[in-house]
């Protein structure tokens, strides 16, 4: 049993001495399309119109590294180092929703048929340490 343990432990360092030093965290910026959906309505709540689009946006993708190691000053026996691909700044951007419907789904032409919105997207992303409340 004790070989057992100290192959498993020699084994245990040499990869955390080939890891040393490096960084795999691949968090980018990636494009990728998403369908929007607006919908106006008046002070009643009836609708007035809907409109729609499919609209190119960032996004934060990726994987960042963490780690977990025998602590024996914690519940579960193991410290947990989690990192999770978040945004670091959002810029606003507007956008045009082209296809706009009434209430009964008939398309709309005129002022009515375009409609401005501002939506947030990343501006860059990053590693951070999961469930981090300032983030």
């Amino acid at each position: 049993m004790q070989l057992l343990i100290l192959r498993t432990a020699l084994l245990s360092a040499a990869l955390l001495t080939v890891s040393a030093g490096r960084s795999y965290d691949e968090c980018e910026t990636l494009p990728s399309t998403i369908h929007v959906t607006q919908e106006e309505r008046d002070d009643n709540g009836r609708l007035i119109r809907q409109c729609e689009e499919d609209v190119l946006v960032s996004k934060c993708e990726g994987s960042c590294q963490s780690k977990v190691q025998p602590s024996v000053n914690t519940l579960s026996g193991f410290y947990k180092d989690c990192r999770c691909c978040r945004e670091t700044s959002l810029h606003e951007r507007e956008v045009l929703l082209t296809r706009c419907y009434d209430g009964d789904g008939i398309m709309l032409g005129g002022s009515k048929a375009t409609m401005k919105i501002t939506m947030k997207e990343p501006s860059d992303c990053t590693c951070y340490k999961c469930g981090d409340p300032t983030r």
